[in-house]
């Protein structure tokens, strides 16, 4: 069960950061929920709707570490991105069940995205 695990979160973290809206969805189970400091959402497209436009600002990632349990995984990376904040810590907590992503929570310290986020809102 943890090879399944690995393997969901692997390939959805993958691609996601390939910009793959589609293969990433295809690794969310049907119900999923998506917590973060800047948006919650209830199911994968509320969660997958503002993935393109965040992949454009990403220059690279870092992993530092990846933590496979039988249900759930903790990534821990630095997003590196071509805006003000620069480079962002990020933990990342999965829970996976018949290796599918039921849930993600993103932990990051999102002071410097607020302005970041309010220039974006500014220019539609």
């Amino acid at each position: 069960m943890t090879e399944q695990t690995r393997e969901a979160v692997q390939a959805y973290h993958r691609a996601r950061f390939d910009g793959d809206v589609t293969a990433a969805a295809a690794r969310l189970a049907g119900t999923f929920a998506f917590r973060s400091p800047l948006i919650s959402s209830g199911d994968a497209r509320g969660h997958l709707d503002g993935l393109a436009g965040f992949v454009q600002v990403v220059t690279g990632v870092d992993m530092i570490s990846e933590l496979y349990g039988e249900s759930e995984a903790t990534l821990v990376y630095d997003v590196h991105t071509a805006t003000p904040v620069g480079v962002q810590r990020t933990a990342e907590h999965f829970r996976v069940r018949d290796g599918k992503i039921e849930s993600i929570t993103l932990i990051f310290d999102a002071t410097l995205w607020h302005p970041v986020m309010a220039a974006l809102r500014g220019k539609r």
